[in-house]
C-alpha cells in the first residue's frame, strides 16, 4: 500500500517524523521518479478539485485582513534524504523577518509527552493483531517483520495496527542516518534565533486520530503495507520527493488525493478537520506577531487546504519563490 507513507510524510507531523525512517532514494533512480511524477499528471483525474494557484511554492504569504506585519506559511515534508533537503535563500529571508516559529505540534517541548503516552498506542479491551487478521495475513505480516525489520511480531501484537504500519519501510531502520527532518531543522533554525516555538496540535489530539480509525480498517491497511512495499511503492515516494523539490503542490495534492480508498475515507479526519480547526488559530497567532507557520505540505492546497481557508476569512495569501 503505497498511498499509506504519502498520508503520513505529508499530514501527519510528529507521528511520521518520530516513527518512521524513509528509504533514501538513489540518485541512480531521479530519472525514474521524474518520469513516474510526469504519469501521474497523464493518468490521474483527480477526484477533488484543486484550488486555483497563480504560481505553485511551497512558501506563501499571509497579509491584509488587519495583520500589521506579514507572516509566512510552509508546507514541509517530515523526512527527507539529506541530499534531496533544500532551505533557499528567500526562504531565509523571510523566516528570519517573522518572530515565532508555529509547527503541526510544539516539536521542542513534546518529546517527554511522548513518553509518557507510550501506552496510548496499544489497542484497547486487550485486542490483538491475530483477533483482526487471518492465518495466512497474520503469518505475511510475522515473516516480514522477522526477515526484513529482524523483530518478532510478538513485540507489535497488541499495538495499534496504523502506527506498526508506519515502521514499514525497506530496511527497516537502514537509513535513518541519512534522513533529515524539515521541522528539526526549522526548530533548530528558531531555537538559534531564540525564536517561541509552539504548535496547532499536541501530541495526544495527534495520536487519539488512531481511535478514529477503525481497528479492522488499521489491520488492512497494515497487511496492504506489506504486500505494497515494493518497487512501485519506492518510485511513487521518489516521485512525491521530485515534486516537493519543484515546489509543485498541486501536483503533490493530485498524488496523495490518488491513493487508496482505505486512506481516502478517513480524509475529513486526518486533513479536513485538521485544516479547518488551525485556522482561527493561525488567526490569532498572526495577529500577535508575525509567525512562521510549518505544516505537511499536503494541508496547503486542496478547496479545503489552509491556502483557500484563509483566503476565505479575508487574508491575502501570496506565493514565495
Amino acid at each position: 500500500m503505497k498511498s499509506i507513507k504519502l498520508w503520513l510524510l505529508l499530514l501527519l507531523g510528529f507521528i511520521s517524523v518520530t516513527t518512521f525512517a524513509q528509504k533514501k532514494g538513489q540518485k541512480a533512480q531521479q530519472a525514474t521518479a521524474t518520469e513516474h511524477a510526469t504519469e501521474i499528471y497523464r493518468e490521474v483525474d483527480t477526484p477533488k478539485p484543486v484550488a486555483e494557484t497563480a504560481e505553485s511554492s511551497l512558501l506563501w504569504e499571509i497579509s491584509g485582513n488587519g495583520l500589521e506585519r506579514p507572516s509566512y506559511l510552509f508546507g514541509t515534508i517530515h523526512l527527507i534524504a539529506k541530499e534531496d533537503y533544500f532551505w533557499t535563500d528567500i526562504m531565509n529571508e523571510k523566516f528570519n523577518t517573522t518572530e515565532m516559529l508555529v509547527m503541526e505540534i510544539d516539536m521542542e517541548n513534546s518529546m517527554m509527552m511522548l513518553f509518557s503516552m507510550l501506552g496510548s498506542v496499544r489497542m484497547k479491551k486487550g485486542t490483538s493483531l491475530q483477533d483482526l487478521l487471518t492465518d495466512d495475513e497474520y503469518k505475511l505480516v510475522a515473516d516480514y517483520f522477522e526477515n526484513k525489520m529482524g523483530m518478532p511480531i510478538s513485540m507489535f501484537d497488541r499495538i495499534k495496527p496504523m502506527f506498526t504500519s508506519m515502521m514499514i519501510a525497506e530496511g527497516g531502520q537502514e537509513g535513518m542516518e541519512e534522513t533529515t527532518s524539515y521541522e528539526m531543522e526549522l526548530m533548530n533554525k528558531a531555537q538559534k534565533r531564540e525564536m517561541k516555538i509552539e504548535g496547532l496540535e499536541t501530541v495526544k489530539y495527534q495520536m487519539s486520530m488512531f481511535d478514529s480509525i477503525p481497528y479492522e480498517d488499521q489491520a488492512k491497511m497494515l497487511v496492504d503495507a506489506v504486500k505494497g512495499n515494493g518497487e512501485e511503492s519506492d518510485n511513487t515516494m521518489d516521485a512525491m520527493v521530485e515534486l516537493y523539490k519543484q515546489q509543485d503542490i498541486d501536483g503533490l495534492y493530485k498524488l496523495i488525493m490518488q491513493s487508496d480508498n482505505e486512506m481516502e475515507a478517513f480524509e475529513d479526519i486526518l486533513l479536513i478537520t485538521r485544516n479547518k480547526n488551525w485556522i482561527p488559530k493561525i488567526e490569532r497567532m498572526a495577529t500577535k506577531k508575525p509567525t512562521f507557520f510549518a505544516v505537511g505540505a499536503g494541508h496547503l492546497p486542496g478547496e479545503q487546504g489552509v491556502i483557500n481557508l484563509l483566503k476565505a476569512e479575508g487574508y491575502t495569501v501570496t506565493p514565495i519563490r
